[in-house]
This record gives C-alpha cells, structure tokens and sequence, in this order.
C-alpha cells in the first residue's frame, strides 16, 4: 500500500529527500488524470504517456528545486502543458494565426486555475455531444476526420450548402454554450488545420 502524503509541503519535502514512496504517491495520485489532460491536448494517446512519464521523470530529477510552498499539481499540469505545446511546435510548421491560438491558450493556463482548460475542454465535449445526431455527425467528419465539406457532401449524399450550413450551426451552438474560448480548445482537440479546411 502507498503511503499517503496529501499534504503537498510534506510531500514536495519527501521529495526533496529522495523518498521513493512519496515519488510513487505522485506517480499513483496524478498520472492517468495528467495521461487524460495531454490526450486532450495532442489527441496522440502513445505520445501523451510518453509527455507525463518525462515529467515524472524530470520532477524526480530536479526534486531538489522544488518549492514547498507551490502545490505540486500546479507544477505538474504546467509541465505536462508546456511539453505538449513544445511537441506541437517541433512536430508543426506554425503559422501567425496558430501561434495566436497558442497564446490564447497560455492565457488560459495562466490566468486561472490549473484545471480551467481541462474543464474548458470538457464544456466543449459535452456541447459537441449535445449537437442534433446529423449535425454532429458532419461536424466530427469535418472537424476530427478532417473531411472536406465536398468529401462530406458526397459521403453523406447531401448538398454542400447543407453541409456548411450544419457545420455553421456547430458552431453557433458550441459558442453559445461554451463562449469564445470555444474555437481555441476546438484548434487542441481537432487541429488548426482541419478547422479551416472548408473546400
């Protein structure tokens, strides 16, 4: 059984002595959630387990430059954060407006609590999940297959103008129940790119 150590001053001191059983509090305590937070992110399961498990191996590593008084959690969600968009730098050619999204997604981290863009994240899937079955059916086919409205438009034997007219509604409704932040977590889930692929 794995010893508890809730308390994040005396865990991070745990730490900082080279405890193992408090290294594997941590690793038991926060690694599927932060397996589950960089999924939402890279949408790449194999490479989200990678991402965490660096960062358990870095935080085991530099133990000695942690801060008693930061709590441990913040750390980890930053890390795992700040890796994920490093991966989408070194694995994309970055555009301006990419970049404008990436911002606007630090200021989310930054500005709020750790979990603010996990929770954002799921307002997102849940407003997706709450779409009319047809209208999220050719939302997902655009937006997470990364189909074409005319590629849609002859898979589903629809006109084009009933395609864009759905993925439109989409968006309204996600908007509506999620507010502006919505397009900038739909860019992590899906990809800048297919958002955009319209023709």
């Amino acid at each position: 059984m794995i010893e508890n150590f809730s308390d994040n001053a005396d865990l991070i001191r745990s730490l900082k002595k080279g405890n193992e059983n408090a290294y594997a509090y941590l690793i038991e305590t926060y690694n599927h959630r932060l397996c589950l937070y960089a999924k939402s992110l890279m949408n790449d399961i194999p490479l989200s387990e990678d991402i965490v498990q660096n960062v358990f191996i870095k935080v085991w590593e530099k133990r000695n430059n942690l801060n008693v008084d930061f709590p441990i959690k913040s750390y980890l969600y930053k890390s795992v954060y700040n890796t994920c968009i490093n991966e989408y730098k070194k694995n994309q050619s970055v555009t301006a407006l990419e970049r404008k999204y990436i911002e606007g997604l630090d200021r989310i981290v930054d500005d709020k609590d750790e979990d603010a863009l996990e929770k954002l994240i799921g307002l997102v899937k849940e407003a997706i999940q709450e779409l009319p079955p047809k209208c999220k059916e050719i939302f997902l086919l655009s937006k997470k297959e990364g189909l074409t409205n005319i590629e849609i438009s002859e898979y589903l034997n629809l006109s084009k103008n009933t395609i864009e007219r759905q993925i439109n509604i989409a968006f309204s409704k996600i908007r509506k129940n999620v507010g502006s932040k919505s397009d900038i977590i739909l860019f992590f889930l899906f990809g800048f790119r297919q958002n955009l692929k319209t023709e």
